[in-house]
């Protein structure tokens, strides 16, 4: 098993060479370094994992992003659109209104993602634990209480 592993972990990431103690040092393949390429770009990750979720709208999507820039989201947007990972869907107005989802091919990093979050809660400082207090929905605002008669 761990052979076959081992051999799985060589196919994807390229070809190896040697370290001069003797450890191995591979080159990562064309497609890890496109994913990488894509991927690793500030806020395409929580823009994906966001729309985990379901379709949003932009604000929505700003929301759900603390701290990206309108200009910015429309950017990552508009590229993960290119790359089919995510839909634009146009609804007709008065007003009109513009939502995103991920595609079959955007569902398809789930997995992926799951996988990274685990490993992060796991291995990384701040990253176990509930969600973020900046990721949280806004309170509800309670109706003023009536007064006593």
């Amino acid at each position: 098993m761990l052979e076959a592993q081992g051999n799985q972990d060589k196919s994807l990431l390229g070809a190896a060479g040697k370290h001069g103690d003797g450890g191995l040092c591979t080159e990562p393949d064309a497609a890890v370094t496109r994913v990488f390429e894509l991927l690793g770009k500030r806020w395409t990750g929580l823009l994906i994992a966001a729309l985990m979720g379901g379709p949003g709208h932009f604000t929505e999507l700003k929301r759900a992003v603390p701290g990206i820039s309108e200009r910015m989201l429309s950017d990552r947007l508009s590229e993960l659109v290119a790359e089919g990972l995510v839909s634009r869907h146009v609804q007709e107005g008065p007003p009109l209104r513009v939502s995103y989802r991920l595609t079959r091919a955007g569902e398809e990093l789930r997995p992926a993602l799951t996988a990274l979050s685990s490993w992060a809660e796991a291995n990384l400082d701040g990253a176990a634990g509930r969600c973020p207090e900046e990721f949280h929905a806004p309170p509800a605002r309670k109706p003023p209480a009536e007064p006593d008669a």
